[in-house]
């Protein structure tokens, strides 16, 4: 279970919100909504521990994830907006990269079968710096390919900058994972093709 406390942020001399609480249970999707400017990079930043509240915490299995840090990233699987890709690497050895970062490993064969499944054949040996927008973006997301044993999803505009077969690829993850007991916190300005997914909404 994920939870959040009274949470307040600032920007400035700006509450962007205040007294926020919400919750996440296994098989359970939230969203936060919200206008641009409105704090939700923000909350997901202060769910995963990136950045500290002005008042108020997160919980995660009713402990303070500031009590276990370790332990909260090693069931997280955090992807912001960007997608924090080396130009200089392959879109292979970027999702390795990804993977070792985050203490997993895959070997280059099983590398390429989740880029192929995110619709990527034939790029696994190009530089990162002549993808696209939604190519970089896919390599990203296909870390989640690897993330079962990580129970907490928390996604940034995931979406964003993919075409149609790439959303029907990404939505069929979330939905085998949240399938198997998964949490996923997500924000989206889509409509979300998610069918039959328990749904709860934050808006800010």
């Amino acid at each position: 279970m994920l939870a959040a406390h009274d949470l307040e942020a600032r920007r400035g001399r700006r509450v962007l919100f205040s007294r926020l609480g919400l919750s996440a249970a296994p098989g359970r999707l939230l969203r936060v909504l919200g206008a641009n400017g409105a704090g939700k990079t923000t909350l997901l930043r202060m769910l995963v521990g990136l950045t500290l509240p002005s008042a108020g915490q997160v919980t995660w299995n009713g402990r303070a994830i500031a009590a276990d840090r370790d332990g909260f990233h090693r069931s997280l699987v955090y992807l912001g907006h960007a997608a924090a890709l080396k130009d200089d690497l392959s879109a292979r050895e970027n999702l390795q990269s990804l993977l070792a970062i985050a203490g997993s490993r895959c070997d280059p064969a099983q590398a390429d079968r989740a880029l192929a499944a995110a619709g990527l054949v034939g790029c696994e040996r190009l530089p990162a710096r002549v993808l696209s927008a939604g190519q970089r973006r896919r390599v990203a997301l296909a870390r989640l390919a690897f993330a079962g044993r990580q129970p907490l999803w928390v996604l940034d505009e995931p979406f964003n900058a993919l075409d149609v077969a790439a959303v029907d690829w990404l939505a069929g993850l979330l939905q085998a994972h949240l399938g198997g007991g998964g949490i996923v916190v997500l924000t989206s300005h889509q409509t979300l093709p998610l069918d039959g997914v328990e749904t709860a909404v934050v808006t800010l």
